[in-house]
């Protein structure tokens, strides 16, 4: 019963990881586009993308910290 409870912590620890790196990348490429668009009308709407996806990134890494994941695996 143990053996299952840990499988499915790493797995979930796993999985909380993958999600970290793909909302980190979504975070740059948002601050990106932000930055391309102060040029333009959006900057608005990019700001807000890119304020959505830093909060998004960080409330994930909060969780890992919260959970004891190293997340430099």
């Amino acid at each position: 019963m143990f053996g299952r409870r840990k499988k499915l912590k790493r797995e979930y620890d796993e999985r909380l990881i993958r999600l970290i790196k793909e909302t980190h990348d979504e975070w740059m490429q948002a601050k990106e586009i932000e930055r391309q668009a102060s040029r333009f009308d959006d900057e608005g709407i990019a700001r807000t993308q890119r304020l959505m996806a830093e909060a998004r990134h960080f409330y994930l890494y909060k969780e890992a910290r919260r959970r004891n994941i190293s997340l430099k695996q």
